[in-house]
């Protein structure tokens, strides 16, 4: 128990021994026939007489508002916790007990224990558990500490080993279950007759599935008791890291449920299959079930009607694209007890490269192939264009000819105008009504495209060739459930494609299993590789980079789906010691494009992207307009002869907004802006922090204030919270925004190794150093040092003589630390995403896509598509398309629109405000806490959305993220879904877009034997390259 509640790291082992030797409600179990499967667990007999169930005590008066909320999280964590050891007993004495004595036995004993696998075991585990959270609540009013015993509980293996037994056997439990039913008519009578005498009318299956639930309910009580605890206080640091422990844990059951599901489903296909080499390649090794879904297939006629329509299971594999009729046979008695899962035929099969995703208005030309329906009745196409009628197709051939029809009236209009005589019903008044009733036409034809793009998936399927051997395509429409399906479609499609190239066979290695490689998929995807600068450029060295995340009008519902994240890269690089470049790529494309470059009066050493001023409450109140809010967002370069530029990030001009210099024309080394404050370190280790001036919103830098941090460099800064951290030598300097105090500490013991690189990550900062392959972790609030780790790699990707490798950049985007090496190799850590401490629990993995020289730079580029995409579309996309149609429309449109796709503008005039994406762990609210006093408690940043109705219009809609063991079920007792609902607003349809780009001399490709392969790759290894590696969408 002492163990327990000290939270050390062992202490989940050492409360064990300590109740085995001296408390007497502990036996050790009788070995039984199961005693090999039984070893190392306790069998644990609560008496509720000597050890009642944790009770919080009344409470004391003049207590805090915070303290208030945390005993009310805390009796949540204590009831649910109850309800939940209630639930596990119920399956074992109601259900467990009852069969195992049945007399006459109603199922043979052999063929239902392994449906109730390792149940005693998560009870016996939560049993313990709850006897130190009673001594924990007992003493709550001194200590006030709950983290600590989260870790000691649940860091251990032996809770991840039953767990993820009993997570990867539920999906055969189910079956057992389902099998039992329709074989002995008395255990189906059993489970209906449990069930109607329970007061709550749970059945079994809703009971087995609260384990699975467990987890990611403790986080949410956790996340919400650390966003009321404040900073300094002693609970903090514990309940960070029991976040990490939780997170940790959820994500391995997660995954493992994942890949038992992923089995389940392509067993299931396998033996749906009547082709015996299909069903061979399914069963193999190689095969991997990226997603799968019940979509509506709908056949269209001539006049764009539907004939009819049929759920299908559509199944994303790896390499193709099958198509199966869903059989859902089975009593309805045992459908209402467990879910019956159905049986597929497979109606077909296509090579997933020859899969195309094709959009209302982006069909090639017709006449270059014949288009079939999959109903088999064929559409003969035609030279002459708009003349194939094939469902929502039809729309577009009518909004041309209305265009078309537009621009005739336009010109008859104008011709009617240059009449000398006056004549009845024929002037310009006439031909103007004709004008706005034909663009209305036109808009609710563009809103009917719209709803045809937004929810249907429509794809372009190889078919066999006809009699003459040309190949024939079908086109196939699938009605989706909402928008989001249909853009995790569109995006998974791409990246399987991407996955399928040579770079990405395999593209990750586990850093110390040989032969073990992770699915392609899963991991980021090299999706291109381009040189840095012109030929006209080669002697130019990369320096820095960062992503401009600018709403692109423009970028289409395809588009958005298959293209890396909105916005515009920004490299700074370096000739000599006395020019500089920086030049700017588009990303609104599935490949970064150059759209400026233009010289600077020095050498480029760092960029920082500034969002643009907050407006004032007088602002906007209606005051002055032509204020701070007017210059937008800027980007600020700082160069070695010490100057900083101010550039503005909307137009492509380019122009420089302001341009000032550092005392003495000392190097700008590294810049960091913090709420109105422009921090830039220097060389000569002083830190100048400029004030943003009130009548423009740029930098004051005639009341520039000095902090001097140092006599080295100072190489890296870094905004945490309100204060920046600066790094000098092996030390840390924490400066307060506002009142510049400081405090310092040691980040490395040997005073000649400094800090070169810092990355924050929920409530810890990760430092690379200028010697070594060590990375260390420390807490941004008690500046503690967390955990050491050596970057390794597989010594035969190493060249002769080098023993160890050095760190050069440093990143994390979307669970992952990224650090680049001056080999030119990129490893990957797992991290955690939410609010806990970064710590590195997971494997490494090293890309065998490398540089040939060291890794410059590593830049994470994210962006959220706006909600309105969603529901506007993307007609905008067939601006870019060859059939496009009346070219005039086409240039009304655009002019309506956007000068340019390309152009660097922004929607509002800054981007979407950065967002954590919310992930699977944040989709579940608790009932329990909706009534506490005080602010909402959530788990995420920001109050109540003011306009949930958008949100709850698509409440109907179920979510992407079937087969997760984050789904919960309706359990009317504590859990509800929704509790998001009220406070997200818009969150459900936001979807966020991510990827990494790497810069370096030159490529190779690492083979599995470590060899560089350098000759297919086609670059100079002296050549500075880009890759980028881009991630799945989070929806």
């Amino acid at each position: 128990m002492k163990a327990a509640r000290a939270g050390t790291k062992d202490g989940l082992e050492k409360t064990k021994i300590a109740m085995m030797r001296k408390v007497s409600f502990l036996n050790k179990k009788e070995l039984t026939e199961d005693a090999e499967d039984e070893s190392g667990y306790l069998d644990v007999t609560l008496s509720e007489v000597k050890h009642p169930p944790p009770q919080l005590s009344p409470m004391p008066e003049g207590l805090s508002n915070q303290q208030i909320v945390r005993r009310h999280i805390l009796g949540s964590i204590i009831d649910s916790e109850r309800s939940y050891l209630e639930s596990l007993k119920r399956i074992l004495e109601e259900y467990h007990k009852p069969l195992l004595e049945a007399e006459p036995k109603i199922v043979n004993p052999k063929k239902f224990q392994p449906i109730f696998y390792r149940l005693k075991e998560i009870t016996q585990c939560h049993s313990m558990f709850q006897i130190a959270l009673a001594s924990r609540v007992a003493e709550w009013d001194a200590t006030e500490m709950i983290g600590d015993l989260f870790v000691a509980s649940f860091s251990k293996s032996m809770v991840l080993d039953v767990y993820s037994e009993y997570v990867n056997n539920f999906t055969n439990a189910m079956a057992l279950i389902k099998k039992a039913c329709m074989s002995k008519p008395a255990f189906l009578e059993f489970l209906k007759r449990k069930q109607a005498s329970s007061t709550d009318r749970i059945t079994l299956y809703g009971l087995m599935v609260k384990p699975i639930q467990r987890f990611p309910q403790f986080i949410l009580l956790l996340q919400d008791m650390l966003k009321n605890t404040p900073v300094g206080h002693q609970d903090r640091l514990p309940l960070q890291l029991a976040l990490t422990e939780l997170e940790t844990l959820a994500e391995q059951l997660n995954e493992q449920k994942r890949m038992a599901d992923q089995i389940a489903e392509i067993q299931q296909l396998a033996r749906s299959v009547n082709d015996r080499n299909l069903s061979r390649q399914l069963n193999s090794d190689q095969r991997q079930l990226i997603l799968c879904e019940t979509l509506i297939e709908t056949v269209y006629g001539e006049k764009g009607q539907v004939l009819k329509s049929k759920e299908r299971k559509v199944f994303l594999l790896n390499d193709s694209l099958v198509c199966a009729n869903l059989n859902l046979k089975g009593p309805p008695d045992i459908s209402s007890l467990v879910p019956v899962g159905p049986k597929y035929t497979v109606k077909w099969t296509a090579p997933l490269l020859q899969v195309q995703a094709v959009e209302v208005g982006q069909e090639g030309s017709p006449s270059k192939e014949n288009l079939y329906q999959p109903s088999n009745n064929k559409r003969h196409s035609t030279s002459t264009p708009g003349k194939v009628f094939l469902g929502p197709p039809r729309l577009y051939q009518e909004l041309q000819e209305l265009q078309h029809d537009l621009s005739v009236v336009e010109e008859v209009t104008l011709l009617v105008g240059t009449l000398q005589g006056e004549y009845q019903n024929l002037n310009t008044t006439v031909g103007q009504d004709w004008c706005l009733a034909l663009q209305r036409l036109i808009r609710i034809k563009e809103e009917q495209i719209q709803c045809a793009n937004k929810c249907r998936l429509r794809l372009m399927v190889p078919g066999k060739p006809d009699k003459s051997g040309r190949p024939v395509s079908f086109m196939v429409v699938f009605n989706t459930p909402n928008s989001l399906s249909k853009i995790s479609w569109v995006n998974r499609l791409h990246l399987a494609k991407i996955a399928l190239r040579e770079e990405n066979m395999p593209g990750w290695v586990f850093a110390d299993d040989d032969n073990k490689t992770k699915p392609p998929f899963w991991c980021p995807l090299l999706a291109c590789r381009m040189p840095a600068f012109t030929i006209k450029s080669k002697d130019l060295k990369l320096e820095t980079a960062l992503h401009n995340p600018v709403q692109c009008a423009l970028l289409g519902f395809s588009a958005a789906s298959t293209s890396l994240p909105q916005g515009y890269l920004w490299v700074g690089s370096r000739e000599d010691d006395s020019r500089g470049q920086v030049d700017i790529f588009s990303l609104n494309r599935a490949t970064p494009r150059l759209v400026k470059s233009f010289p600077v009066g020095a050498p480029a050493l760092c960029l920082e992207y500034v969002t643009r001023p907050e407006r004032r409450d007088s602002e906007e109140d209606g005051g002055d307009a032509e204020g701070p809010a007017k210059i937008g967002n800027t980007i600020c370069v700082g160069l070695s002869d010490g100057s900083i530029l101010v550039y503005g990030s909307v137009d492509t001009t380019t122009q420089c907004l302001q341009t000032f210099q550092t005392p003495e024309g000392i190097p700008v080394l590294c810049l960091q802006h913090s709420a109105n404050f422009l921090f830039a370190g220097l060389t000569n280790g002083d830190v100048m922090l400029y004030n943003r001036r009130s009548e423009d919103g740029l930098w004051d830098p005639t009341s520039s204030r000095q902090v001097t941090v140092g006599s080295a460099a100072v190489n890296t800064l870094l905004g945490v919270e309100a204060s920046v951290w600066a790094c000098c030598a092996n030390q840390i300097t924490v400066i307060e925004g506002s009142t510049l105090h400081t405090q310092s500490f040691e980040a490395h013991p040997d005073p000649a190794v400094s800090v070169t690189h810092m990355v924050r990550a929920g409530g810890g900062v990760w430092m690379a150093f200028s010697e070594g392959s060590s990375l260390r972790l420390f807490h941004t609030e008690t500046l503690e040092h967390l955990q050491e780790i050596n970057v390794s790699t597989r010594p035969a990707y190493l060249d002769p003589g080098q023993k160890a490798i050095c760190v050069t950049s440093l990143l994390i985007c979307q669970g992952l630390l990224w650090v680049g090496t001056a080999q030119g190799i990129i490893v990957t850590f797992p991290v955690p995403k939410l609010e806990g401490i970064p710590k590195i629990t997971g494997k490494a993995m090293t890309s065998l896509n490398a540089h040939s020289g060291p890794v410059d730079f590593l830049v994470a580029t994210s962006s959220m598509l706006s909600p309105d995409l969603l529901k506007r579309d993307s007609v905008s996309d067939r601006l870019d398309s060859p059939t496009t149609g009346d070219a005039a429309a086409a240039a009304r449109e655009e002019k309506k629109r956007s000068s340019s796709q390309e152009s660097l503008q922004q929607a509002g005039g800054s981007p979407q405000p950065e967002r954590r994406p919310k992930g699977v762990l944040l989709q579940y609210r608790l009932r329990s806490t909706s009534q506490l006093p005080g602010k909402l408690l959530s788990a995420e940043p920001g109050g109540p959305s003011a306009s949930p109705a958008p949100f709850l219009q698509d409440w109907s809609e179920h979510g992407p993220e079937d087969g997760s063991i984050y789904e919960l079920s309706d359990d009317p007792e504590i859990w509800v879904r929704g509790r998001t609902v009220l406070r997200e607003g818009f969150q459900k349809e936001r979807v966020a877009s991510a990827a990494v780009v790497s810069g370096g001399r030159g490529f190779r490709r690492l083979n599995g034997a470590g060899l560089a392969d350098c000759g297919s790759s086609g670059a100079s290894p002296h050549e500075s390259t880009l890759m980028v590696w881009q991630l799945p969408l989070t929806v």
